[in-house]
């Protein structure tokens, strides 16, 4: 007569057994599943329009992509922009930056929503660090030469547009990167000197690309970042600073990468 209450306790125990091993399972795959939002970061003197070659590459991959249109007038302002991008994703997002953008995510990496950080030869300082001192210590070759970089009465820089071609985007057509030479975001100069307050490569997985051709910041610095943050590194030869335009396919491949391995 004991029986059917035995019996039932056992199907009871094994009915829990079940949902706890299946919800288990569910968490599991779940943490590791690819993360599907991105976030795209420019860096100084470009807007976020020369993302678009990626963009088309990870959309096209299914991934739901954002490109931040930073003012470029401060630290604090463009680190405020970004996080007003993540904060309308509705998930865990990989954030990607380009050149000066790499401070920006820096700081702004720190967001819980921030799954991974993907530097496209860009900068990665340290707590108390800020870009210029650290490009003063690596100097590329547009920091040596005479009146490259210009500043207007108000502190705002520009790449001089004779000299972007050659400097910034050397493996683009010409008349693109004259285009762009000509269609510069007037940039802060104090957004160089600013040190970091955060540095989320400290917590959270990082990539790095070195563009091993990049005449605006010195390759060797890009490796020193990588280095130091423990990030997964690629190095893409007779890549200029433009290596987001450039190299497109790359880029997306290190990008796809860190989505689906920033959370495992």
């Amino acid at each position: 007569m004991k029986i059917l209450p035995i019996a039932a306790s056992i199907l009871s125990l094994s009915a829990c057994l079940f949902a706890s091993t299946g919800a288990m399972a569910q968490d599991t795959q779940s943490a590791s599943a690819p993360i599907k939002n991105i976030v795209l970061v420019h860096g100084a003197w470009v807007d976020g329009s020369g993302w678009k070659p990626v963009y088309d590459i990870l959309t096209k991959d299914g991934y739901h992509v954002t490109m931040v249109q930073e003012p470029l007038t401060s630290l604090d302002d463009d680190v405020t922009a970004t996080k007003r991008v993540i904060d309308l994703q509705d998930g865990p997002a990989i954030l990607v930056a380009h050149s000066y953008g790499g401070s920006i995510i820096t700081e702004a990496g720190v967001d819980p929503k921030v799954a991974g950080l993907v530097y496209v030869a860009a900068h990665a300082p340290a707590v108390g660090e800020d870009e210029s001192d650290l490009g003063k210590q690596y100097p590329s070759y547009t920091l040596k030469q005479p009146g490259a970089i210009k500043k207007t009465d108000d502190g705002y820089t520009y790449l001089n547009p004779a000299d972007f071609p050659k400097d910034f985007a050397a493996d683009l057509p010409l008349k693109q990167a004259q285009f762009e030479a000509q269609s510069q975001i007037l940039t802060g100069a104090k957004v160089f000197s600013a040190p970091m307050t955060v540095a989320a490569w400290t917590t959270k997985p990082s990539w790095g690309i070195v563009a091993a051709d990049d005449k605006i910041i010195n390759p060797d610095l890009e490796r020193f970042y990588y280095q130091r943050a423990h990030s997964h590194t690629t190095v893409l030869a007779g890549a200029s600073h433009s290596v987001y335009e450039s190299r497109p396919k790359e880029v997306a491949a290190v990008i796809e990468d860190a989505a689906k391995h920033a959370q495992q």
